[in-house]
C-alpha cells in the first residue's frame, strides 16, 4: 500500500510540473502583438521627414566628395602640364648654354693666335718693303735679296697654315669692312670707287679681320 501511495504522489508531481511548463496561448498572442508593434514603429520612423532628409544629406555629401576629387584631379593635370613645360624649357636652355659654350671654345681656339699674328705683321711688312725697294731700284739679284724673298715666302706660307690670309685689294671695289681708304685720286680709265693701290696689305684670321688694307681709291 505504501508503494502504491508513492506512485500516486509521483504521478501527481509529474502532472504539476507538466502544468507549470505549459504556455498560455494568450501570452503567445501578446508577444506576437508586441513584435508587430515594434516593427510598425520602426517603419513609421523610417518614413518620417527627418529620416529621409538625413539619407539625402548623406547622398549629397557623397556627391560633393566626388566633385571635389574631380577638381583635384583637374588641378593636378594642370600642374603636371606646367611642370612638363618647365622641364622642356629648362632642357632647351641647357642645350643653348652648351652650344654657346662650345662656340666660345671653338672661337677661342680659332682666334687664340690673333695677338701673335698682329705682332708678326710688322715683320712681314718690313720684308715686303725691302723686296719692293730692291725691285724699284733695279738692282741685280743678290744672295741677300734671294734670302729675303725666301724668308718672306716661308713666313707667309707658315701663317697661312694657321688660317691667316692676305687681303689683295688692288683692282677690287672698295669694301669698308676690309679696306681703309687713305686717299682718293682721279685716275683716267679707272672705275670710280675702285682700289688702285695698296699702301699696306690687310690680313684676316679664319675670316675675321685682323688688320684692314690701307688703300688708294679712284674717284
Amino acid at each position: 500500500m505504501a508503494a502504491l501511495k508513492l506512485s500516486k504522489e509521483s504521478i501527481k508531481g509529474a502532472q504539476v510540473s507538466v502544468d507549470e511548463n505549459k504556455v498560455d496561448p494568450n501570452e503567445l498572442n501578446s508577444g506576437a502583438e508586441t513584435e508587430q508593434e515594434l516593427f510598425e514603429g520602426t517603419e513609421a520612423e523610417s518614413a518620417e521627414p527627418g529620416f529621409a532628409e538625413g539619407s539625402s544629406e548623406t547622398g549629397g555629401q557623397g556627391g560633393d566628395s566626388s566633385d571635389s576629387w574631380q577638381q583635384k584631379a583637374l588641378a593636378l593635370e594642370v600642374e603636371l602640364a606646367s611642370l612638363k613645360d618647365a622641364a622642356i624649357r629648362a632642357q632647351a636652355e641647357a642645350q643653348n648654354v652648351r652650344r654657346r659654350a662650345e662656340l666660345d671654345v671653338e672661337k677661342a681656339h680659332k682666334f687664340a693666335l690673333e695677338k701673335f699674328v698682329k705682332e708678326l705683321l710688322p715683320v712681314i711688312d718690313g720684308l715686303e718693303k725691302t723686296v719692293e725697294a730692291e725691285q724699284q731700284a733695279g738692282n741685280e739679284v743678290t744672295p741677300l735679296r734671294e734670302g729675303v724673298d725666301m724668308t718672306l715666302s716661308m713666313l707667309l706660307a707658315g701663317i697661312t697654315k694657321f688660317g691667316v690670309e692676305q687681303i689683295d685689294p688692288i683692282g677690287k671695289v672698295f669694301d669698308p669692312t676690309l679696306h681703309e681708304a687713305m686717299t682718293m685720286i682721279d685716275v683716267p680709265g679707272a672705275e670710280p670707287n675702285t682700289v688702285i693701290d695698296a699702301m699696306q696689305r690687310g690680313y684676316t684670321l679664319h675670316g675675321r679681320l685682323v688688320r684692314p688694307a690701307m688703300v688708294v681709291v679712284a674717284k
